[in-house]
């Protein structure tokens, strides 16, 4: 009896290092949700016209996700997660340096409109005669 106690010590001992071992390659869920994050904000800043408009920004969001990645997959979660936060920042500056640019140029357009409408207007009024 005392063998078989050996062999169920010796086996559950194997099987707790296995499950110790496995749990520390196991992916971070949380920095696979920051990294899924920063990963969607990256997709709206392109979409948002930031590679036009904010492409340094859009480059180091880039290039800090794809280290989030690295690191990730090297186990370095700490390391993993702060740069998935930091493009997740960068991503959101490109997106709304994108949009403070499109809302310029809209904000253009609508005063040159605008200067326009009142120059043929003051044509218009100018050019009718006075009753005299």
């Amino acid at each position: 009896m005392r063998k078989e106690y050996r062999h169920l010590i010796s086996g559950g001992a194997a099987a707790a290092t296995l499950l110790l071992s496995w749990s520390a390659h196991a992916a971070n869920p949380i920095a696979d949700e920051k990294i899924a994050v920063a990963q969607a904000s990256l997709q709206r800043a392109e979409q948002s016209g930031a590679p036009q408009t904010a492409p340094v920004e859009l480059a180091t969001a880039r290039d800090k996700l794809a280290r989030a990645q690295k690191a990730n997959a090297d186990h370095d979660i700490k390391m993993a997660t702060a740069l998935a936060e930091q493009a997740n920042v960068d991503a959101e500056v490109a997106e709304a340096t994108a949009m403070q640019q499109h809302s310029h140029a809209a904000a253009v357009e609508f005063d040159t409109s605008m200067q326009a409408l009142r120059n043929e207007a003051m044509r218009s009024t100018s050019a009718v005669p006075t009753a005299q």
